[in-house]
């Protein structure tokens, strides 16, 4: 299974690689491990996008979670492959960036979604199984 986690809400700047998250967007990072987590799912892998909000979005996910990320160029901006990113390595979160992470769900299973700041969805072969916002996310958490 693929899980796709899109960043936190990030500061206003002119630099967009370094915009750091704001308290809301650590809150909804921290959040989405802990929804992960009692949910019982065993993450071995997360990948993340090398931007600021996006690093510090799987670090603070992955603390729950008991893993380290790993920075992947791949996510930092624009169309990727999800299933070649994610091959070989289990149960993967991937942490990006919209509108990277509508597209890669809609090449994977044809389903048309928005990915909101903080949001979650799960992609099992072929079938988008889960989405879920942060308002559900911290119901979970």
């Amino acid at each position: 299974m693929i899980w796709f986690l899109r960043h936190g809400e990030a500061a206003d700047g002119d630099e967009d690689f370094s915009r750091p998250l704001t308290k809301k967007g650590e809150r909804q990072s921290i959040a989405a491990g802990e929804a992960l987590a009692s949910l019982g799912i065993a993450i071995d892998a997360c990948l993340t996008s090398p931007r600021v909000r996006a690093l510090d979005t799987a670090l603070l996910a992955c603390q729950t979670l008991g893993i380290e990320p790993e920075v992947v160029e791949g996510l930092s901006g624009g169309r990727f492959d999800a299933e070649e990113v994610a091959m070989g390595r289990g149960e993967v979160l991937l942490v990006g960036h919209e509108p990277d992470f509508s597209q890669a769900i809609h090449d994977l299973t044809g389903a048309r979604t928005e990915m909101k700041k903080g949001s979650l969805a799960a992609v099992d072969g072929h079938v988008l199984v889960s989405l879920l916002r942060p308002a559900q996310i911290n119901k979970l958490s």
